[in-house]
């Protein structure tokens, strides 16, 4: 997940906490975040089926919060948007002969595993509610 879709569906979560219930544009969101607009959608679209947004298309739409910042956890948050390992993958196949090799990637794997969950649990201790209250 280390692609930056956390910091910016973060990022596009606060502003429109901080909006109090208005709508906000993508190119708003976008100019904050100093992304195109089209990535903002895209990142709309996928927060709206988490059920974190709602959208109203057309001139006068926008994206406001669908639930209160207080029921979304980060730990949430970052689930919606993860696609890979937070610590990656191997990509080759090591030698299966070798006592190390033929087993690395499955123990690399628990371990990843085991450490995307501590993670996830940290995050899950945190509401977007918390988060936002960060910013003035």
């Amino acid at each position: 997940m280390n692609n930056g879709r956390f910091a910016i569906a973060l990022h596009i979560l606060t502003l429109l906490d901080k909006a109090n219930g208005e709508l906000l544009s993508s190119e708003y969101l976008a100019g904050s975040i100093n992304i195109n607009p089209v990535l903002v959608r895209k990142e709309l679209i996928n927060l709206r089926n988490h059920g974190f947004v709602q959208s109203k298309e057309g001139k006068n739409g926008g994206s406001l919060l669908a639930i209160s910042s207080n029921d979304i956890t980060l730990g949430e948050v970052y689930k919606s948007v993860r696609q890979a390992s937070f610590l990656g993958h191997q990509k080759n196949t090591p030698n299966p002969k070798c006592p190390v090799g033929k087993d690395i990637n499955e123990h690399l794997n628990s371990l990843y595993n085991d450490t995307e969950l501590i993670l996830i649990e940290q995050l899950s201790k945190q509401s977007l509610a918390d988060f936002s209250k960060r910013f003035k």
